[in-house]
């Protein structure tokens, strides 16, 4: 089942990351550790362009998940990258969002809890398409689960390839042509 967030959800735990932050970059600076705070500042810069670019991918309905995917307490961190901007004429947010959401929910019953579970996904933008690939590390302890889930008829509209799929590890490779 999808949580249904409404404006003042979102903005509480956006509030809670930014003051998280803030006070990791505010330690550092007490303890004088000044190349440490300017790496934690790094990082938010290129997070914060990686959440513009993917808010700009004409696909809200993916890009609302995956912003908000660290909130849900799924027993993974997730990470993106948009590995490139531009306009782009557009896909079936609709499926992709709901592909991406049933595979949230598989790898999280798939997977071993309160490990370090973490699920990366690239973004790549093609002429005719785009390429999204879903690397995850941890441990994999349904194996069948995964296996079901990824021998499911899938929509027409989406190319899915595994490319690895070990106890610890999963790449999976999706392709979404522009409609």
């Amino acid at each position: 089942m999808v949580k249904e967030w409404d404006i003042v959800e979102v903005l509480r735990h956006s509030r809670h990351d930014w003051l998280n932050r803030l006070q990791l970059i505010k330690g550092n600076l007490d303890l004088n550790r000044f190349d440490r705070a300017k790496a934690v500042i790094d990082e938010i810069v290129i997070e914060a362009q990686h959440e513009s670019k993917l808010s700009n991918l004409n696909c809200p309905l993916f890009a609302s998940i995956l912003l908000k995917a660290n909130w849900e307490g799924h027993s993974f961190l997730l990470e993106y990258e948009v590995l490139q901007e531009s306009e782009i004429l557009t896909i079936n947010d609709v499926v992709l969002t709901s592909w991406t959401n049933s595979f949230f929910v598989c790898l999280n019953s798939a997977i071993e809890a309160f490990q370090e579970n973490h699920l990366s996904i690239t973004i790549d933008l093609q002429k005719d398409g785009i390429r999204f690939f879903f690397d995850f590390n941890g441990i994999i302890i349904k194996n069948e689960l995964i296996e079901q889930f990824l021998n499911d008829p899938n929509s027409n509209e989406m190319n899915i390839t595994v490319k690895e799929f070990f106890e610890n590890e999963l790449a999976l490779e999706v392709f979404m042509p522009f409609i």
